[in-house]
């Protein structure tokens, strides 16, 4: 079976959950699109979430990053829909 993606906010990735970044939303101003592709943050860049209050951390490769959510919000991934065995 071909497995389905569906695009979400980070602020609405589950902790813990394992994503893929989809793409920025076109709110992130271009000076802080470029330091999120400087951290490591690029298409289809597998993601961990760790937490979601206060901010939003994420796990991307072996680096923690702390997002505000006013950014977060504006960071859209992919998560592999679950599929019935």
């Amino acid at each position: 079976m071909i497995a389905h993606t569906e695009r979400i906010r980070l602020t609405g990735t589950p902790t813990g959950h394992r994503v893929r970044l989809a793409e920025f939303g076109e709110e992130i101003d271009p000076l802080q699109r470029e330091q999120l592709l400087a951290y490591g943050l690029n298409a289809q860049q597998p993601l961990t979430v760790l937490q979601q209050r206060p901010m939003t951390v994420i796990l991307c490769e072996q680096m923690e990053l702390a997002l505000e959510h006013s950014v977060a919000h504006h960071i859209w991934v992919e998560e592999e829909a679950q599929t019935p065995s």
